[in-house]
């Protein structure tokens, strides 16, 4: 037996920011002193290297799992089944509900609670719980539905991944133009036929790399120190990805008996278009052979960095052919991978 994804949807909030709208934010560095850049030369170095232009900021009436039901609801629709048939909702996610003009999370109840009530599921034996597990959660999620179902503790799990990142970050730091909001949701199943979850990988590195992500006060600091935000070492995260999310691909990939070559594409954390591009250089490298062409879709150049959002968002994009120059077909295999707060990496291979 194997679980395969029977419906797909995302929810990408409409509200577009570019670049240029951080043209009047006032930058500092850590210790709180003037950056020293004009905001335009700060911005271009930013797109140089992350290649974000626009991304998504929910509405002001929205929070995660708002996205995260309005995904739901597309999902659902997408693989026709009723709601009332799902056994267990995982709902990945960083910071809770965070009401806009807010800091503060809002976890009680669990978020995957608030969708099945949004969903109106009466359904008691439909069990609703969330996972923390930085932006690699949606990948962790299908690996637990994958475990739930093969033990035979459910029969088709509603997976989540969704966040609203523009609500926990410091408008002083740079690397807040990075972050967005937004959902991606799965419906999985068992698949009695040659498609779905073929291996997978999952680890926590948490001793050094334990505290690369992390909550801190602004760089501002006229600002309340108590007040937190998400606050990462960037240069360390960089190193710490190049070094163990290719490793763990081929981990992953060798464990499915799939050849490099047989891999049509890699759908990757959207974190940093030249770390993802680093990272896919690495992997093949591993096998000696070169980077194919097209073989790594990315949205973050228009959706930022929605965490736990990206990867799921990236296949529904995928599927109905809404990126440039890239498609999938029946029988394709798909490798999927992520990196983030824990430090966590984990990564499936997957006959679509």
């Amino acid at each position: 037996m194997k679980i395969k994804i029977t419906g797909i949807g995302s929810y990408i909030p409409e509200k577009k920011v570019s670049n240029t709208d951080f043209g009047n934010h006032v930058f500092l560095n850590e210790d709180g002193s003037p950056f020293g850049r004009p905001n335009d030369i700060i911005i271009n170095k930013f797109k140089g290297i992350t290649g974000i232009e626009h991304r998504r900021y929910a509405e002001t009436n929205q929070t995660s799992s708002d996205l995260a039901y309005l995904a739901s609801v597309k999902a659902i629709a997408n693989a026709g089944i009723d709601a009332e048939t799902i056994d267990y909702i995982i709902f990945a996610h960083n910071f809770g509900d965070v009401k806009a003009g807010t800091t503060q999370s809002d976890m009680l109840p669990s978020l995957a609670t608030r969708v099945k009530n949004k969903l109106q599921i009466k359904n008691p034996k439909c069990v609703a719980y969330d996972i923390l597990f930085g932006c690699p959660g949606w990948i962790e999620g299908v690996l637990q539905a994958n475990a739930f179902i093969k033990s035979g503790m459910a029969k088709r799990c509603l997976v989540i991944g969704s966040e609203t990142l523009s609500r926990v970050v410091d408008d002083h730091d740079r690397d807040s133009m990075i972050y967005s909001d937004g959902a991606g949701v799965a419906i999985i199943e068992a698949s009695e036929d040659e498609t779905g979850m073929l291996s997978y990988e999952s680890g926590t590195y948490a001793a050094d790399e334990a505290n690369y992500l992390f909550f801190g006060k602004s760089y501002n600091t006229d600002l309340d120190p108590d007040t937190r935000y998400i606050k990462m070492h960037g240069r360390k995260i960089y190193e710490f990805a190049l070094t163990t999310v290719p490793a763990a691909m081929k981990s992953c990939l060798d464990k499915s008996g799939i050849a490099i070559d047989d891999v049509k594409k890699i759908l990757i954390h959207q974190a940093n278009e030249k770390m993802d591009e680093a990272i896919i250089d690495r992997f093949y490298k591993l096998y000696d052979r070169p980077v194919p062409q097209d073989i790594m879709p990315m949205s973050i150049h228009e959706l930022g960095n929605s965490s736990v959002a990206t990867v799921p968002t990236l296949f529904d994009l995928l599927i109905r052919g809404e990126i440039k120059d890239q498609s999938i077909s029946k029988g394709d295999i798909l490798l999927f991978a992520s990196v983030g707060a824990g430090m966590n990496v984990n990564a499936f291979v997957y006959r679509y």
